[in-house]
């Protein structure tokens, strides 16, 4: 392998600049992570008089102490639905992938600290997403639920595709991968059902309420009046219903039986021995990941800078880069997990195309799994690129990027435009994990370019109409398209509606490369016991 030498300098003016913009960025995607951070803080005295826990507390009493916690769409639905100020963002749930007595799981936490937890339909397609990782990477799911359900200002956008939730679930247990809930307080209506359809269900003591009607609507539909305890009480479903199969005094007890639960499965036992690999640290520091990057983003830059920072020893085994030099193939190492890279100095064309698709099959004969580094403005056009098949040729390099085995991830590390954002393996293609960098943009097209579109079409549409076409209605046109596509494109708006799993800061790129590589191997290897129709209570 090559080892790869930097020409960027960290001492120059540009290096700064780059680093200043790269910052703002970053800071405006932590401050909104922060927002909602605060909310949930401000329930904490109410919590503590109840006897709770908040549910970023519930997360670290589970989580075993000291290890990584990945957390996932921490920004679904910002600003969108009834979060108007982004403090609301995360669609009710706090979700991530952590370490629980040794086992790597899916935790899952209602945000009950913020309008309790209920869902909206960003939560859904969250929860339908963490549901697609747990079933792709076969990790045992651990929930911590308190939640009102369906937020009932868009009970009609969840209610129908709500079931899946609820299949996938079944599906679950049916492919022998454990669902643990511990209920620490209200699971009303088809909320009861998240439980209900887990292995294990834990119930907290005088806070754990589960139902199908409460108390009001029971009055309300038959006449019966009953007690939430009589109802749906902890100890009448650990007793009477047999609907949990533990009994926790409060909070921090339920979540030591999930523990000790999650700990009894022999999970790991036939796993093979964990490959304690040698390997190198880059030779430059992910600190400048921050600078590498352009400020101005219409300004090329080499990929290979950003793989001189997280691959093994900045090494890399370069494929066939004389036939074409703007899409970058490769193989690196991070931590020493193989992996194929496919990255963008520029537009995709007929020769990259192609080169891309033969690696994407070589990496699929290996088993080797493809990182895709999106920095792209998409296929290249124009006569020359038609008459040299970049159709036929891109959709080669899509039926690869769609039909490959290994495990595919992404990361938008710059622009992800139009049919280029296909063919880098987007989230439509179903990477196994994709995450973005606060300064990247995805969209249909550039923005000016969408601007200029739209002038030339309006323009036309009035000369075929015998009209002389009129500047000021055309340059509003422009303008007005180029705000809305440049407002759409950014990277809080593509993670609020889950095109991505997460924005991360670059410096932390290695080390959450070297964790999700991490699943996808263990993945692999994990032989699970599946059964017809998963675990059911009689």
């Amino acid at each position: 392998m090559q080892t790869l030498e930097t020409s960027v300098n960290p001492q120059s003016d540009e290096f700064r600049a780059n680093t200043e913009a790269m910052d703002a960025h970053i800071r405006t995607f932590r401050e909104a992570e922060q927002k909602v951070l605060d909310l949930a803080e401000s329930a904490r005295e109410k919590f503590t008089k109840r006897g709770k826990l908040l549910p970023r507390d519930r997360i670290n009493r589970l989580l075993d102490r000291g290890s990584e916690f990945l957390e996932l769409c921490s920004l679904a639905g910002y600003k969108m639905h009834d979060d108007k100020d982004g403090s609301q963002a995360g669609g009710g749930i706090i979700a991530g992938i952590g370490t629980v007595e040794g086992v790597r799981c899916l935790v899952v936490a209602s945000n009950s600290a913020i309008k309790g937890g209920t869902i909206t339909p960003a939560g859904l397609d969250k929860t339908l997403r963490l549901q697609q990782i747990a079933m792709e990477n076969k990790l045992p799911v651990v929930s911590l639920s308190e939640s009102g359900g369906a937020n009932l200002n868009y009970a009609t956008d969840i209610f129908v595709l709500g079931a899946r939730g609820f299949a996938n679930q079944a599906r679950m247990s049916a492919a022998g991968i454990p669902q643990i809930t511990v209920v620490h307080g209200n699971a009303t209506a088809g909320g009861a059902y998240q439980p209900g359809l887990s292995d294990y269900v834990i119930t907290v003591r005088e806070q754990a309420k589960m139902f199908l009607a409460g108390p009001p609507l029971l009055k309300a539909a038959t006449g019966e009046v009953a007690t939430d305890e009589e109802l749906g009480g902890a100890e009448m479903h650990a007793t009477v219903a047999g609907t949990a199969e533990y009994l926790a005094e409060d909070d921090a007890d339920g979540i030591r039986q999930a523990r000790e639960i999650l700990g009894a499965l022999p999970w790991n036992e036939n796993l093979p021995p964990r490959r304690e690999a040698d390997w190198d640290a880059p030779l430059y520091p992910a600190e400048e990941l921050l600078g590498v990057i352009p400020a101005e983003s219409k300004k090329p830059y080499d990929v290979r800078e950003i793989l001189a920072r997280i691959a093994d020893g900045s090494r890399f085994l370069d494929f066939k880069n004389g036939y074409d030099d703007q899409t970058v193939c490769g193989t690196i190492r991070i931590e020493g997990l193989s992996v194929g890279i496919i990255g963008n100095n520029g537009p995709i064309t007929p020769a990259g195309s192609t080169k891309a698709a033969q690696f994407i099959q070589l990496c699929d004969q290996a088993g080797t799994p493809i990182l895709f580094l999106h920095n792209t403005t998409g296929f290249m056009v124009g006569t020359h690129s038609e008459q040299n098949g970049i159709i036929k040729h891109g959709s080669k390099m899509i039926q690869a990027v769609a039909n490959c085995r290994v495990p595919k991830i992404a990361i938008v590390v710059g622009g992800s435009y139009g049919a280029g954002n296909y063919a880098m393996c987007g989230r439509g293609l179903d990477p196994r994990f994709i995450f973005a960098w606060p300064n990247s943009r995805t969209a249909v097209m550039g923005p000016a370019q969408a601007g200029k579109v739209m002038r030339i079409v309006a323009e036309d549409k009035q000369r075929r109409g015998g009209m002389e076409p009129d500047a000021k209605t055309l340059d509003f046109l422009e303008q007005a398209t180029a705000k809305k596509l440049e407002e759409g494109s950014t990277a809080l708006y593509g993670t609020a509606r889950l095109w991505d799993d997460g924005l991360i800061d670059p410096r932390d790129t290695r080390r959450v490369l070297a964790l999700v590589l991490s699943i996808c191997r263990e993945a692999e290897q994990r032989q699970l016991r599946p059964n017809s129709f998963g675990v059911a209570r009689f």
